[in-house]
């Protein structure tokens, strides 16, 4: 065994690594990435769900946007009020009012209330019923096709079908809003948690085209814009709307809606 040769190797391989330790180190210095200790701490009370509900790329991106002012410190849907007075602790800012809000189907089409005009036995997609003929095989073109393409989106288990539809867990529900954008019809919104009424119906038909589609469709009669003492409700295209900031719970336009659709 040659022990000029071992010592030699010895000596380069651990020259080598002298010299890419020395390189490592000054390039971690050279190109060191200042770290923001609030974006950390900000990152660091985010519930991690990474949801996108805040409108940022995940809870990096909404926790850089708060460091930066860019973003409320209530801003995380999921966390809701009471990660917002912590972020808003680590900010040195006030918290302000943060509402509660859940999402919400508006359409009431059970199986019981419309019928299908024919039978499909295709891809059990939303986004590709769409495109079928009448939008669907529901007698109603507007309401629910059922097939739960909220469901798969929603990453806490807060929506399932019930009879047809939709229906929304509003105690599972966090609004990150996943739901409304992958609903073909737009048929689900956010609204306050504590909603005292809401029209579940999206059609936009005149008054017979409505009633023979669906038992428990909007009409637009106006009957509960006549009855609203806060003028909370409007009808446009043959629908109501409430204004969740105008509405008190009085329950005039439910007991005064003849097709029920007001719940």
């Amino acid at each position: 065994m040659n022990i000029t040769a071992i010592l030699i190797a010895v000596a380069v391989v651990g020259g080598v690594g002298l010299f890419l330790g020395l390189f490592l180190g000054v390039a971690g210095i050279l190109f060191k990435v200042e770290v923001d200790e609030k974006e950390e701490a900000v990152l660091g009370v985010l519930p991690g769900n990474n949801c996108g509900g805040c409108g940022y790329p995940g809870c990096s991106g909404l926790a850089a946007a708060i460091a930066k002012g860019e973003a409320a410190v209530n801003a995380c849907p999921v966390g809701g009020e009471a990660v917002g007075k912590q972020v808003a602790e680590i900010m040195g800012v006030e918290a302000g009012e943060s509402v509660r809000m859940t999402a919400f189907v508006k359409c009431a089409g059970t199986c019981e209330k419309t019928t299908q005009n024919y039978e499909y036995s295709g891809v059990q997609d939303c986004a590709m019923v769409k495109f079928v003929p009448d939008g669907g095989a529901k007698s109603c073109s507007h309401g629910c096709l059922g097939f739960g393409n909220c469901v798969k989106a929603c990453p806490f288990g807060a929506i399932s079908i019930q009879d047809g539809i939709a229906v929304v867990d509003k105690e599972k529900c966090k609004a990150c809003s996943k739901c409304v954008a992958v609903c073909p019809k737009n048929l689900i919104e956010l609204i306050p948690y504590d909603a005292k009424a809401v029209v579940a119906c999206s059609s936009k038909d005149k008054g017979p085209v409505a009633m023979k589609a669906c038992k428990s469709a909007c009409i637009g009669c106006g009957l509960c814009v006549k009855v609203c003492p806060n003028e909370a409700i409007t009808v446009t295209d043959f629908h109501a709307h409430i204004d969740q900031s105008k509405c008190t719970g009085c329950g005039a336009c439910k007991e005064k809606c003849p097709k029920k659709a007001i719940i």
